[in-house]
């Protein structure tokens, strides 16, 4: 049976250059992400910031952690002074109190505005216009503890290739075409889409960021 390891390398080795891996690690145990560690994998996604904040005391201090999953404001705070990336900002308000926390830890935190790609109402995020509102709002250039740097998106989960293509194919055209509004605070750079069931379709399709749980540690 392949190790943690072996799976990681198999994925990276697939990889496109400008494509990089996160480990969705969110319900692991502390010992299962040292295994992951241990084999070069650095950059883990959680989507509960109690269960993050816990693995960042526990764990080596070079380790990327990503916010993956919907984010409470109230929650905010707790991972201002380490997060390397939020994929999930879903609204205006989010911002502001990324921002306000940023600030407090004096640090700008970089994040990306999640779109709703999916046919599924289940998936959080925004539609088109309300993510062009938030990077054209003059009220942006308030937020100087923030940065937009880019766009996260959910397929839908189907086994049908052509909508999934689809779905990516439509974030990555946005993702470009959002590069237009770039200034001080939005610098699209990084595009989040592709899954364990769909990572290679989204690579293919310009990710620069794949979200990859079951293909390393195995289906829960």
């Amino acid at each position: 049976m392949p190790t943690i390891a072996d799976n990681i390398a198999q994925i990276e080795k697939g990889l496109k250059q400008e494509t990089r891996l996160i480990a969705v690690t969110k319900t692991k145990p502390e010992e299962v992400l040292m295994e992951a560690y241990n084999a070069g994998c650095k950059r883990f996604g959680e989507n509960k910031v109690q269960e993050m904040t816990a693995k960042y005391e526990a764990l080596p201090k070079d380790i990327e952690w990503h916010m993956i999953g919907h984010l409470q404001t109230n929650k905010v705070k707790y991972m201002a002074p380490y997060v390397t990336l939020v994929h999930s900002v879903d609204s205006f308000k989010l911002l502001k109190e990324i921002n306000k926390e940023a600030a407090k830890n004096d640090r700008i935190i970089p994040c990306l505005l999640q779109i709703f790609i999916a046919q599924e109402e289940t998936k959080f995020g925004l539609s088109e216009e309300e993510a062009r509102e938030i990077i054209t709002s003059p009220e942006l250039s308030d937020l100087q503890n923030i940065r937009i740097a880019g766009l996260m998106g959910m397929a839908s989960n189907t086994e049908d290739e052509q909508v999934v293509r689809a779905e990516f194919k439509g974030l990555k055209t946005l993702f470009e075409s959002f590069k237009s509004y770039q200034n001080e605070q939005v610098s699209m750079q990084e595009l989040s889409m592709g899954m364990s069931a769909d990572y290679t379709i989204a690579m293919e399709e310009g990710s620069t960021l794949i979200r990859v749980g079951s293909s390393i540690f195995g289906s829960r």
